[in-house]
Formats: C-alpha cells, sequence, structure tokens
C-alpha cells in the first residue's frame, strides 16, 4: 500500500513538473562574467535549485563529521563508565 501511494505521489510530482516546464519554456538570457548564455526559464529554474542544495549539503559535510566524531567520543566515555561501573559493583559485593 505505502509502494502505491509513494508511486502516486512520484507520477503527480512528475506530472507537475513537466506541466511548470511547459509553462516556463520561454527563453532568458543569463548573463555571467564571461559572456552570456540563453536557455529556458524552467531549465534555469531546475538548475539554480540543485545548485543550492548541492551547496547545502558541502555546507553540512562539516558539520556532519564533527557530529559523529563527538558521538564517537561519547559513546566510548559511555562505555568507559559502564566499565568502571560494573567494576564499582563488582567491589561492593566482594565486601
Amino acid at each position: 500500500m505505502l509502494r502505491l501511494v509513494s508511486f502516486i505521489v512520484l507520477l503527480f510530482v512528475l506530472i507537475i513538473g513537466i506541466y511548470f516546464g511547459l509553462l516556463n519554456a520561454d527563453p532568458v538570457s543569463v548573463n555571467y562574467y564571461f559572456g552570456a548564455y540563453e536557455m529556458p526559464l524552467s531549465l534555469l529554474l531546475v538548475a539554480t535549485l540543485l545548485t543550492g542544495a548541492l551547496l547545502g549539503a558541502v555546507a553540512s559535510i562539516g558539520i556532519i563529521f564533527r557530529m559523529r566524531k563527538r558521538i564517537s567520543n561519547l559513546k566510548r566515555e559511555v562505555s568507559k563508565q559502564e566499565r568502571e561501573l560494573e567494576n564499582n559493583q563488582t567491589l561492593v559485593q566482594s565486601r
């Protein structure tokens, strides 16, 4: 059932995207430092969206690696504390 709903949603998004592309097929001129290029508006919008998503992903990589390292350090600390607790419980029980 979930696959069917996912397929219907994907199909809906695809149809909306195609319709959006057809509505915005007018060419626009993109001027940049080294020249100009003419492309359909819908393609320009999709390219801009993908570029922004890629830059966001690259910007978050540093944070992700820092958090993974912190999680690893905290897991190691918890393991160390658990071993110490077990040792203390063993000492208390042996008295």
